[in-house]
């Protein structure tokens, strides 16, 4: 997978510009050295034998489900993805799952929101959750509603449970059915997940940057990023981790750093002094997903969410050599550090 992502990253870079020997210089702004890097990496997927994560869902009597999930939502849309989770196996729309997460009086135990893990465990949980409630419906739907039909025959599809010619009872009718006539039993069921896997996303960094010699000021004018996440539940938020990964490790690579004298005293210590990317900043930022399939993952997802972190520094070292002819490493590549370097 890492050939693929290589390959559609160097397109979306054009990577055949480095070969070009007029493109490195702008006659126009001679002090301007252009470069592109690469970098290829891979990560973890959650931390194989230690990692939980657990979920309830239970069935309504509109048809509707509440989700409870202990996984917390840090802004990565895992609350949305969770709940399409358990809205793809049990057939409906995503505004018939009621979501309450991260309330340690009443949701369910997760071991956390870190090492890349959400979609893959808590998501896991949320499946095996899903799927009992389907087959406790499947169940019920073959003995009262689909005579005839066993329930393996019978599917969940558009808020229905289906049965081979056609024939359909809706989840609604089935709540009340099994809460009020027969069984009466409520449909519910939780589940816990924890992996002695940690399948690895892989991903190809490509950086675009403009070295100005007498200063040694870098810019990053492009950042591309391809990466095999496995099947990813929401492209749009995947995407958006990507982006958001790639503008976090620019400052890792380019300006953040904490400053110490002699006596280790810190010389930056209020924010103002420890520099951010601003939104005015941000380079041109392009999120590749090169999809696989991952069968330990609910629906073959793993992990994005921390990969974007770990290219993107080498990559910007690659495209100053590829510039300059200077092979860096220590980050962050401020201008004095490079004005130094060229000096030298």
């Amino acid at each position: 997978m890492g050939w693929k992502n290589a390959c559609a990253g160097g397109d979306a870079i054009g990577w055949e510009r480095r070969l070009d020997p007029n493109w490195h210089t702008d006659p126009a702004r001679p002090h301007i050295r252009r470069g592109l890097g690469l970098a290829i990496c891979m990560h973890g997927t959650g931390i194989a034998g230690l990692d939980m994560g657990a979920a309830s869902i239970k069935l309504n009597d509109d048809g509707s489900f509440n989700l409870l999930i202990g996984a917390t939502d840090l802004g990565t849309g895992s609350d949305t993805v969770l709940a399409q989770i358990a809205a793809e196996t049990l057939g409906v729309p995503l505004e018939k799952i009621i979501v309450y997460s991260s309330d340690t009086d009443f949701t369910p135990f997760d071991t956390g929101a870190y090492a890349s893990s959400t979609t893959y465990i808590s998501g896991g949980a949320v499946l095996r959750a899903a799927e009992e409630v389907r087959d406790q419906m499947l169940r019920h739907a073959a003995a009262h509603h689909h005579q005839g039909h066993p329930a393996e025959n019978l599917w969940l599809e558009d808020s229905y449970v289906y049965a081979p010619g056609g024939k359909r009872v809706s989840h609604e009718t089935i709540a009340l059915h099994s809460l009020h006539q027969a069984d009466q039993k409520q449909i519910m069921a939780t589940a816990s997940h924890m992996s002695y896997l940690s399948p690895p996303p892989f991903a190809a960094q490509f950086a675009e940057v403009e070295v100005d010699i007498v200063t040694g000021q870098v810019t990053c004018t492009k950042l591309v990023m391809a990466v095999d996440c496995g099947i990813a539940i929401n492209p749009v938020t995947a995407s958006g981790q990507v982006e958001g990964g790639m503008l976090q490790a620019l400052g890792y690579a380019l300006s953040e750093e904490m400053v110490y004298d002699a006596a280790g005293r810190m010389l930056n210590p209020k924010l103002g002094d420890y520099r951010i990317y601003a939104a005015d900043e941000t380079p041109e930022l392009k999120a590749i997903l090169v999809q696989t399939y991952e069968p330990s993952g609910p629906y073959g997802a793993k992990a994005v969410a921390e990969i974007p972190m770990d290219g993107v520094a080498p990559a910007i070292a690659n495209a100053i050599y590829d510039a300059t002819g200077l092979r860096l490493r220590d980050i962050p590549f401020t201008p004095e550090k490079v004005w130094l370097a060229l000096q030298n």
